[in-house]
């Protein structure tokens, strides 16, 4: 069984007890949209929530922190802005857009803080909502952030590590496919200190990945003796396991977070397992935060992250989270 965390389930507790005792100041019945229909399940306001990712396009990943992120939106009568950008200049001044549009609240990634942060600090400072989710766990109170949403990649890293090494895997080759991302260097940095074994670093190019399989391919053809691929996303990790044959090397691929097609890898053995963080659960729990930031002025996790992961997903349990991948939502 795939396991979900005190910290977690506090906090879907917590945002559950809110929405039932959401009542208005007139005790009045949940606004209607257009058609009739209550615009959301909630009796507050329209708000406007911007969500800002470091997401690269084509990334499946994303897709899934999205889905969630609207489907609390939709719960919770707010407009969710979602936009991305992986240049962190770009993502900041993405944040910095949405303070000038007033939004009621911002959720943000951190993968470089020192870049990102201060336009985050920004948006507190002026009195908004502000929480982070899935990159920058270790900075952002730094900055002024109420919240975050996600898992501490060090600790996932190591977790990993250690399931190789009891696997008796002793050289790991760590993909890392967005240079500069200080999230990623951790997973890696976590793989190679709970493995005790050699953990070798290959940056390929996760916009372009054609040229991150030849990468792989060329890697492994150049040294044959790596026994295991760790990819950091699904998309490189289904490239990874075609550089392999390739290559006619012998590593097994794993890597971290699914989406459908990495669960049926999983099923046919081609990646033997994934490191799961509940990408949707980080999107659904910033935004819902942010509606109960708003709602009464109260926060998810006291201040304290909120761990949404890890978890690991192999073939003896797959089959519990294929449904939901297949609807976007794992």
């Amino acid at each position: 069984m795939l396991k979900i965390t005190r910290a977690v389930r506090a906090a879907v507790v917590a945002a559950a007890v809110m929405l039932t005792a959401a009542c208005s100041s007139t005790g009045g019945a949940p606004p209607r949209d257009a058609a009739g229909g209550t615009a959301g399940g909630v009796d507050t306001p329209r708000y406007v929530v911007a969500m800002v990712t470091h997401g690269a396009p084509g990334d499946t990943y994303w897709d899934l922190v999205r889905k969630g992120a609207e489907d609390a939106a939709k719960k919770d009568n707010i407009e969710l802005r979602y936009s991305s950008d992986p240049q962190a200049p770009n993502q900041a001044n993405l944040v910095r857009s949405a303070i000038d549009a007033g939004v009621d609240g911002i959720a943000v990634t951190l993968p470089n803080a020192e870049a990102i942060g201060p336009a985050a600090r920004d948006a507190a400072a002026k009195g908004i909502p502000t929480v982070g989710l899935n990159a920058g766990m270790s900075e952002y109170q730094t900055y002024g952030l109420s919240g975050f949403f996600g898992q501490d990649e060090t600790v996932a890293g190591t977790a990993a590590g250690e399931r190789l090494k009891e696997e008796g895997k002793t050289k790991t080759l760590c993909v890392i496919h967005e240079q500069g991302n200080s999230s990623q260097e951790a997973r890696c940095a976590g793989v190679g200190k709970g493995l005790g074994g050699t953990v070798e670093l290959l940056y390929v190019n996760g916009q372009d990945l054609t040229a991150a399989q030849s990468t792989i391919t060329s890697k492994l053809r150049q040294d044959p003796s790596f026994d295991t691929v760790f990819a950091l996303q699904a998309p490189v990790a289904i490239r990874a396991t075609e550089s392999v044959k390739e290559a006619g090397a012998q590593a097994q691929v794993v890597t971290f977070d699914t989406n459908a097609e990495l669960v049926d890898a999983i099923r046919d053995g081609r990646v033997a397992w994934a490191v799961d963080q509940q990408p949707y659960l980080q999107g659904y729990l910033a935004i819902d935060s942010l509606w109960i930031a708003k709602r009464n002025g109260g926060t998810l996790g006291g201040g304290q992250p909120v761990y949404t992961g890890p978890s690991f997903v192999d073939k003896q349990n797959v089959e519990q989270i294929a449904e939901a991948a297949k609807a976007g939502m794992r």
